[in-house]
């Protein structure tokens, strides 16, 4: 998935506005512009559209980690310089203190039936043998439930 994508689900399914989002990227670190952030929102075919680099999209899920929960004691999450989707998986259940339970509940939301240990396995390390990659379907699967969950209906 791309991650303006990603980034724009997010910030739908809870409702952040740009100073909202301004904020949560100043929280693990990165000072951003409204600009930026416009710009990283816009759709892909839009000609002012600039993609989010994986380092940006690593700072954000940070900081919205100690948004949900709250700033750690000790030292804090260094942002990714390269992400996938095991990462951004990862650092979602953290924001959202998921537990197993409740990621399955989310993705019987969109009908979609996983295993507790097919689901370990995009939390495990790369270098174990049960680790297994996130494709993009289980993360637009899971976004798509997140938001089912959490948006709020006006």
């Amino acid at each position: 998935m791309e991650n303006s994508d990603i980034l724009r689900k997010i910030r739908y399914t809870f409702d952040l506005g740009d100073d909202k989002m301004i904020v949560i990227f100043g929280l693990a670190g990165l000072e951003v512009t409204r600009a930026e952030v416009s710009e990283w929102l816009k759709k892909e075919d839009d000609p002012d559209y600039k993609g989010i680099l994986d380092f940006q999209l690593a700072t954000f899920l940070n900081g919205f980690i100690i948004h949900r929960r709250g700033k750690k004691e000790g030292p804090q999450p260094v942002n990714e310089k390269r992400t996938n989707n095991n990462i951004i998986f990862r650092k979602l259940k953290i924001a959202l203190n998921l537990k197993d339970d409740d990621i399955l509940e989310i993705f019987k939301l969109v009908d979609m039936r996983i295993s507790r240990g097919e689901l370990s396995s995009f939390f495990r390390k790369p270098t174990q043998d049960k680790y297994r990659p996130c494709k993009d379907q289980f993360l637009r699967n899971f976004l798509h439930g997140m938001q089912l969950k959490y948006r709020e209906t006006k």
